[in-house]
């Protein structure tokens, strides 16, 4: 089994309290190309934040900031 680096979240490095559902790029870039949100042990993220984020990406969908799915059916 190959050892891999341990990963480090993003917001804990730098510093963030809050992530805001309204950027949509930082958010957005935490999903899939069909519209799922990636998992915490993919990402990186600590449980506290990825937290944070799937009811930022929750709630922009909502919003229709962002889509719910992906427009092109596979």
């Amino acid at each position: 089994m190959a050892y891999q680096r341990k990963r480090i979240c993003r917001f804990c490095e730098a510093g963030v309290q809050y992530i805001d559902y309204r950027d949509e790029k930082r958010v957005s870039r935490f999903l899939t190309e069909r519209g799922k949100i990636i998992p915490r042990r993919v990402s990186g993220t600590c449980a506290k934040h990825q937290r944070m984020l799937s009811s930022a990406i929750k709630r922009a969908r909502i919003l229709s900031l962002l889509p719910f799915v992906s427009d092109n059916p596979a």
